[in-house]
């Protein structure tokens, strides 16, 4: 199995405690997720986030059609990560680690992603020319409306 990763990271003008609020909420990811994902909370049970939380969600990845997403929380360490981890969905692999630290120039957030795709050799022949290049697109996406949103570099 091939594991790939994508980093990101953006420095916003708030506090660790207002990030924390805004990114431990499961509710602002339709926020900072593009429309055309068709994303869709079906399950939350709405309690502040902790380990063990399971989120269910519908997205659309490509347009086409409609995909079931389960997601655990995995580790909390609030407010300075959390780790969500898909149960099923799309990949044959999920890990999504969030990290938060404030720095002199702002509030540090990164992402770092290690994924695996379903489907063998097809998958990984697919991957640089349509799972990478729509991955990225949806975290610059977010990078985008966090910075208008919060402002920041």
């Amino acid at each position: 199995m091939k594991i790939y990763t994508i980093e990101t990271q953006v420095t916003l003008d708030i506090t660790m405690e207002e990030a924390w609020e805004f990114f431990s909420d499961p509710g602002n990811l339709s926020t900072i997720t593009p429309a055309s994902m068709g994303f869709e909370i079906t399950h939350h049970d709405g309690k502040e986030m902790y380990a063990g939380m399971i989120i269910t969600y519908r997205v659309r990845p490509f347009g086409w059609f409609p995909v079931k997403w389960v997601t655990e929380i995995t580790h909390v360490d609030g407010p300075h990560f959390f780790v969500d981890e898909q149960r099923f969905g799309p990949f044959r692999l999920w890990h999504h680690k969030h990290f938060f630290r404030e720095t002199e120039h702002g509030l540090l957030c990164r992402d770092l992603v290690h994924y695996a795709l379903p489907f063998g050799l097809p998958g990984r022949l697919l991957h640089p020319f349509l799972i990478r290049p729509r991955l990225e697109r949806i975290f610059n996406f977010r990078k985008k409306v966090l910075l208008e949103m919060f402002g920041g570099s």
